[in-house]
This record gives C-alpha cells, structure tokens and sequence, in this order.
C-alpha cells in the first residue's frame, strides 16, 4: 500500500483546547496504530478483491472479471436468485423478545422490549436489516455497528445502529471471530473542509495517505480533496474486567482516544468489553471471521451459461441474416443486392461456381441440453427452484402438495435466516449494554400497549444494575433474548389462521375440556404455542374458580328458600345455565317461566314445553 507523507499541520494550543485532555495515548501510540491498520489492510486485499468482484458479477457486469469484452451477453439467473433470497429475508423481518432470568427482572426486561424496538425505529434498522442482507448474499459477509453517538437526541446521546461496508473494515488476518482481533479498524473517507471544521486545530489540507478499497461505480469519485479518518477499537483489562477503548486518528494525528478521556478513563468506552460490530456470515470459512456469498458460488455456472448463450444467439443472427458467397471476377452490384430493388445488375457469368447463398448448418442439440443442464445446476446450487418461486412442474396441481414442496424448498432460505436471527440477538445485546452504560438520564418512548394502544413510558438505567469498576460484586441482571418473525409470508399467515380456526372447532378454547385440550397441544408443535398453552390454562383456572363460586351461592340460596319459602335458587340456576332469570307467568294461557321481559324461556325445548303443558293441566287456576 502506497505511502505519501502528509501535509497536515495542527495548532497545539487549539488542540489542547478541542481535546483538554492528556493521557498514554500520543503521537508514538497513533504510529503504532496506523502500522498495525497497513498490516490489517494488505492482509485483507484478497478479501476486498473478492467483494469488488462480487458486485460486478451481481450488476451483470462480470465479463470484465473473465475477459476484456464487456459487450457480451449476460442472463439474470444469478440476480434472480439473489432477489429471491433476499425476498425470503425481508418475509422474516426478526423481532426480539426481551426476557429476563430472575422473576424481580420482569418489569425491565418487559420494558426494554419495547424500548429496543422503539431505538431500531428510530435508526431505520429494516433498511440496515435490508442493505446487511444484500452483502450477504453478494459478498458472504454483512457488518452492523451498534455505536453511542454523543450528538444523537439534541446532544444527550443515544445508541445508533447502522450497517458498516465490509470494504472499511479490518481485523486481525487468522482469526476465526473479530472479537479474538487485537485491534478493529474502520474507516472512512470525509472531505477535509468537514475534517477542518470539526478538529479546529487541523490548520492545513491533507492528503488521502491509505486509499479506501473501492467498488467500480458509474460514478467518478474525485478524492483529490479527502482523507481517510481511521476509527480504532481495542481492547484493554482493567482489573477483573474486560473493556474496549475508542481512538480516532489519522496518520500522523491524534483526534480523539478514550483513554486520555477521564470520562472512559477507566470504564473503557464500552464497558460491555465487545467491539461494537456484528458479523452475519452467509458460508463460513476456516481462520476468518467473513465467509463466502450465493454469488461466489453460482459465477462459474452463470459464466458458462453465457457463454453458451453468446453461442446460440450468434448462431441465431447468421441463421437469420443470408450472407452470399461472391467471386471477385463477377460484377454485382452490391448496393442493389443490399437494397430491395427489384433488378439487381450482374456482369459476368452467373452460376453456383461464382454466386451462392452461404448456408449454416443448424446447432447441435447437446449444445442446447448442456445449457439447460447449467441453468438448473445453478438453481439446484442456489435453492431457487421453481417450487421456491411458486410455480408448478412435473403435473403436481394439488394445492397441499405444492405447499409441502414449496416448504421443503425453502429449507436453505430458513437457515439463512436463522444464521442471521443469531446476529440480531447480538446486535440486541449490544443495545441493551449500551443503555446499561449510557442511559443516565431518563428517555421517554412512545410505544404500543397490550392492547395496541399508544403509551409513553420514561426510563434510564438506574433498574439495570449498572456496574463501577470498584463494585464489581454487584449483582447485574441478565436477560435472554428470543427472536421471532415480525413479518410472515403470507403463506405462513394463512396457514397460521387455518390452524387456529383448526383449534377452535376442536373446542380447544372451551375451558371445559382443557385438560384434554393441554394434552394434545403438548404433542404439537407450531410457533406460539407456549403461549397458546398459557391462556388454555389460565382460563381454565378461572373456569374451575367460577365454578366453584357458584356451587358456594347455590348452596346458600338453598339454604335461604328454605328457610324463607322463596325460589332464590332456582332463578339464580336459571341465570347461571341460560343467562336469565326465570319468573312465573301465562303466555297464551299457559302458566310457564317468562324472562324479564315476559318472553317463554325454552320455547323452542320440546322438554320445556312438555313440562309446562303437564303443569297447566296438573294446577289449573
């Protein structure tokens, strides 16, 4: 990597009042720094070629990888497979469950559910979500970065969570997980007016000393007037514990370092001890921490199928377009041949021997099989069969046997979505850590209630057990995070409905036959069953309660008509069986039980209306 010496000069008075602070860390550590960041950077050249290489092949421009031509042709089996997935990703948009480990965390663990939601909201984490699993798929490796930003919430600070470009990114080369890597870099290309104006005592322009890598853009990026500023994490033990520091530099110059800060002096700056990134891997490799895309493996199928297609349509155009054999010693007139002229003008002897059509024999059939077997070893490879899309093939018509095929088909895809559900339970983490460290002050949120009703909720820290380096035997609350699918294909809601009405007309519902109804959901298997099992069990519990309160009022009421003479009992039955009470009274001439506003009850019981015909003849008036 080429080096220029830089030309920045800064004014050590205005350095001292940006900064204020002294500390270990100086020039002589930023060398160091910026070393270490040259190492880290030619050990991922490779790595950054790759990914380059991957968007071409992704934007159909990969022809430029294999050859010089860029006007052959380019098929889109590659990009539709890559769509699909994606499609597949976004159907599955995860949302996480806070809960806690000890009963006396539930109230925080509840609330912090929705406060993570609320912060994801606010960052656009479905477009960060989005964008991490178009590198995925493209490149085998996302990046997400959950930082504190100072200047977030009119300058009381809050967690920002945002996608980092793997190209900007450097780790320790032979390492299997970034949090094993001495050091995290990553960088950043801002124009020097900006750089000026934020670090006051940076007096002159610069010079970009360390190029970024780059991806091949239609664009021209001028970067005559930029600079690399380069963000270092590291990690430092302080005590029992474990921190990360934060130091800000560009080569040759000190911006910022945690460490010279008696804020983060001895907390580090994220006290949580993890470098702030999350790595979602599409295909793991060994003694790396990024792996490998769809796009790495489907390029050689995609590039034969175009080579094949270039075959076909160039043998199309010369079967399409007659091209005539000539001798030099016959005179035609080429621009009447050329023309639709009715008369084309020959001097000469016109024979087969000096003038003929030249004739193309046709394509061999293999030609078109073997293309055919590329494009679907390509499918096949992928998992973007026509079922996963879909579509029927091979006479299946009934609906439940494409619905099962289409389900097998998306095995690959659930993986790939729960590979990156493990990222998103870190990426929580990291949040929830990062308001145990920085919510001092009370925030306020708007969120959903049980109900779907908006609420507004204040809270800070103070319930998270926030832990000083000089108590460390305090206790801190742990929470567990579980993350479903906020959005369902729509598939997966219909079938989620049918089960329910399933349930329903099984009588699970019916508090009645709960234990029975317990039984048979132990033995299924579905998503939300737990709590399906939970409100089975609470309503029969209130079920049995009520139950058991009105055999006590019965019994009472009996106890009262016998001493009173009074029918207390039988109109309380009456309520609890039908909902009304029953009352003495003549309909049509007959003595029956009338309601409260004077209407039969049981008139359409055969039983009733026997009972009451013998009660009319037995007790006349």
């Amino acid at each position: 990597m080429e080096k220029r010496p830089a030309v920045w000069t800064e004014n050590e008075e205005k350095k001292k009042r940006y900064q204020g602070l002294t500390g270990p860390i100086g020039r002589e550590q930023v060398s160091k720094f910026y070393d270490v960041y040259d190492q880290y950077y030619r050990g991922k050249t490779a790595l950054n070629d790759r990914i380059r290489a991957a968007e071409n092949w992704y934007k159909e421009r990969h022809w430029k990888e294999v050859t010089s031509k860029e006007d052959e042709p380019s098929s889109g089996y590659l990009f539709n497979a890559v769509i699909n997935k994606h499609a597949d990703a976004m159907d599955n948009y995860p949302a996480a469950n806070v809960l806690p480990r000890e009963e006396s965390d539930k109230d925080v663990a509840s609330a912090l559910s929705k406060i993570v939601t609320a912060i994801l909201e606010r960052c656009q984490y479905e477009k960060t979500y989005s964008d991490c699993q178009w590198s995925k798929l493209k490149t085998g490796t996302s990046a997400t970065g959950v930082f504190w930003n100072k200047h977030l919430d009119n300058g009381l600070g809050d967690v920002d969570v945002k996608e980092i470009d793997m190209m900007n990114l450097y780790w320790q080369p032979g390492i299997d997980n970034i949090q094993k890597s001495r050091y995290l870099f990553i960088t950043k290309l801002i124009d020097n007016e900006v750089l000026m104006e934020t670090y006051d005592f940076l007096e002159s322009p610069g010079v970009e000393l360390n190029p970024e890598a780059s991806y091949d853009t239609d664009d021209y990026i001028d970067k005559s007037d930029k600079t690399t500023i380069i963000d270092c994490y590291y990690k430092k033990r302080v005590g029992t514990r474990e921190v990360v520091h934060y130091v800000k530099f560009i080569p040759g110059h000190l911006l910022y370092a945690s460490e010279n800060d008696e804020i983060y002096a001895q907390e580090g700056f994220y006290s949580h001890g993890k470098y702030p990134v999350v790595l979602d891997v599409m295909f793991p490799e060994k003694d790396s921490p990024a792996g490998f895309g769809y796009v790495d493996i489907m390029k050689e199928p995609q590039m034969y199928i175009d080579k094949m297609d270039g075959i076909i349509l160039r043998h199309a155009i010369r079967t399409g377009k007659p091209r005539i054999l000539t001798s030099d010693s016959l005179n035609i007139n080429e621009e009447e041949l050329k023309s639709d002229s009715d008369v084309i003008h020959v001097a000469g002897p016109l024979d087969e021997m000096h003038f003929r059509q030249l004739t193309v024999s046709s394509l061999d059939g293999a030609v078109y099989n073997r293309l055919q077997g590329k494009i679907e070893e390509l499918k096949e490879t992928s998992g973007n069969t026509d079922y996963s899309q879909g579509n029927s093939t091979g006479g299946v018509t009934a609906a439940s046997a494409i619905a099962a095929l289409q389900e097998a088909s998306s095995k690959l895809s659930r993986d790939m979505i729960r590979q990156s559900y493990t990222a998103h339970t870190e990426i929580v983490n990291l949040v929830i850590e990062n308001i145990r460290q920085f919510y001092d002050e009370a925030r306020s949120f708007r969120v959903l209630g049980p109900l779907g009703e908006v609420d507004f909720i204040q809270f800070d820290n103070h319930q998270m057990g926030k832990i000083s380096m000089d108590d460390v035997e305090a206790r801190k609350p742990i929470y567990d995070i579980k993350v479903s699918s906020q959005k369902a294909s729509p598939y997966t809601k219909v079938a989620q409905n049918e089960l329910a009405k399933e349930l329903f007309k099984a009588g699970i519902f019916n508090p009645e036959l709960a234990d029975q109804a317990l039984m048979m959901l132990e033995m299924m298997d579905f998503d939300g069953k737990e709590t399906l099992i939970q409100k089975v069990s609470s309503n029969a519990k209130l079920f049995r309660e009520n139950q058991a309160l009105k055999e006590q009022m019965a019994k009472m009421a009996t106890i009262i008509d016998a001493q009173n003479g009074t029918n207390v009992a039988q109109n309380m039955i009456a309520s609890f069986e039908g909902g009304q009470q029953a009352h003495p009274g003549l309909v049509e001439g007959r003595k029956v039980n009338v309601d409260a506003l004077g209407k039969e009850q049981g008139k359409n019981n055969i039983v009733a209306r026997a009972k009451a015909e013998t009660a009319n003849r037995t007790n006349p008036e």
